[in-house]
């Protein structure tokens, strides 16, 4: 694990918050008004007057960081150890001496923060699906245990604790995503691959049924592999980067012990953005 001073003081962090939050310039967070000025500080942090509304704030209004009293290095360090090495909340818990419930609140107000992905899709498009283990974690049951979907044979489903995610690679641009779905059907296939740019969309799926109906849709050119035949290659039509994209990521949620249901979408989302700041050069 890295050291907590990589962020420095409290000082450096607080600088490194302005410059982030306001590269573009400072904008009332209730108003939007850039007619701003300074008034004192809070603590580390700078403090403004907006002349719009004749309301002050500072560098954390409005942001995730807000009205807690934990160290700002702290929450940096937490977003950056979770982030880059996957670090479990029980394990941030010991490395900056918060509490557990503590730590679970603002990293969850991070991951909500993160935007959706947007799929404005190029072509050739590679589409396959991949099933996580995801159950009831942190809430009550009234109904005895059950064993966990993962114990069954076949594909998963949602009511079985295994949901569907599906992973899509936009050859066009490079663009990679991961999608939480309730189930692997046609009308999911064709909500995914809905914004694209051209038609007929290319797109390369392995010999799962749910596609089938993409060749009889002028909307798409669908080419496929059949695995079960021990076809996974024929030039250029495959799903092998789909299949590498996903592979990685049970290995991102194995730390966290099992995902709720409820909060799959907030950890792809951390994942999803993992996977681009690694993906960028420096």
């Amino acid at each position: 694990m890295i050291p907590l001073d990589v962020f420095g003081s409290e000082s450096v962090a607080a600088d490194l918050l302005q410059q982030v939050r306001w590269r573009n310039g400072v904008t009332c967070p209730r108003c939007r008004s850039d007619r701003t000025v300074k008034n004192g500080s809070y603590g580390h942090f700078q403090r403004y007057l907006c002349k719009n509304c004749d309301r002050t704030f500072n560098d954390k209004t409005g942001t995730i960081f807000a009205h807690s009293k934990v160290a700002l290095r702290k929450w940096l360090f937490s977003i950056y150890a979770f982030l880059r090495f996957n670090t479990s909340l029980r394990q941030l818990q010991l490395e900056i001496d918060v509490q557990y419930k503590t730590i679970y609140q603002r990293v969850e107000r991070f991951t909500k923060a993160l935007d959706a992905p947007s799929l404005d899709l190029v072509g050739p498009v590679e589409i396959d699906e991949v099933y996580v283990s995801a159950g009831l974690k942190g809430r009550e049951r009234d109904g005895r245990s059950r064993s966990r979907g993962l114990s069954t044979r076949g594909r998963g489903s949602y009511e079985q604790d295994k949901p569907p995610v599906f992973t899509i690679v936009d050859r066009g641009t490079g663009n990679r995503y991961v999608i939480p779905a309730k189930s692997a059907d046609e009308s999911t296939v064709r909500l995914l691959l809905a914004n694209r740019e051209k038609e007929p969309l290319t797109v390369y799926t392995d010999g799962f049924r749910t596609y089938d109906p993409l060749d009889e849709d002028d909307a798409f050119d669908r080419e496929y592999v059949v695995h079960g035949d021990g076809e996974y290659a024929n030039e250029d039509v495959h799903v092998n980067t789909c299949e590498s994209h996903g592979s990685l990521l049970r290995p991102w949620l194995s730390p966290h012990r099992g995902v709720s249901k409820d909060k799959l979408t907030q950890y792809l989302r951390a994942f999803q953005l993992r996977r681009k700041l690694l993906r960028k050069p420096g």
